[in-house]
């Protein structure tokens, strides 16, 4: 059966790289999900939110030049709204509570940003010495 986009596959991670992971689909091919759309929130490390060997759901988005399949898992996961998907991190989850007053989440993003920028500077100091 012919690969067409728009369909949804179950599928699993085979491996993990900075900009993305690429998954087996039920009948064999192996595609690309882009870390673009992993999740509804921002991604800044794939290994927070899979693994290799994780069970995934996946909807054909696409085809690369190459016709391979361009994945989604945060598409598939709008075919069916009860399932979540979440980082694997429970402190990442934490900072995600879309609960959190405005206040709240500004104050946790200026403490982020904070130790972000601390670990710069420490960086730069020790690649000048």
């Amino acid at each position: 059966m012919p690969l067409e986009i728009g369909q949804v596959f179950d599928g699993t991670v085979v491996k993990i790289t900075s900009f993305g992971a690429f998954v087996r689909l039920s009948n064999g091919e192996t595609g690309l999900v882009h870390i673009s759309q992993i999740a509804d929130c921002f991604v800044k490390d794939v290994r927070d939110f899979l693994s290799e060997g994780q069970q995934v759901k996946v909807k054909i988005v696409g085809f690369s030049e190459l016709g391979k399949p361009n994945l989604s898992i945060k598409q598939a996961r709008e075919d069916h709204p009860k399932a979540q998907f979440h980082p694997r991190s429970q402190a990442k989850s934490e900072a995600l509570n879309p609960r959190d007053s405005f206040e709240e989440k500004l104050s946790r993003f200026l403490k982020e940003s904070d130790e972000k920028q601390e670990e710069l500077r420490r960086n730069l100091e020790n690649k000048r010495r």
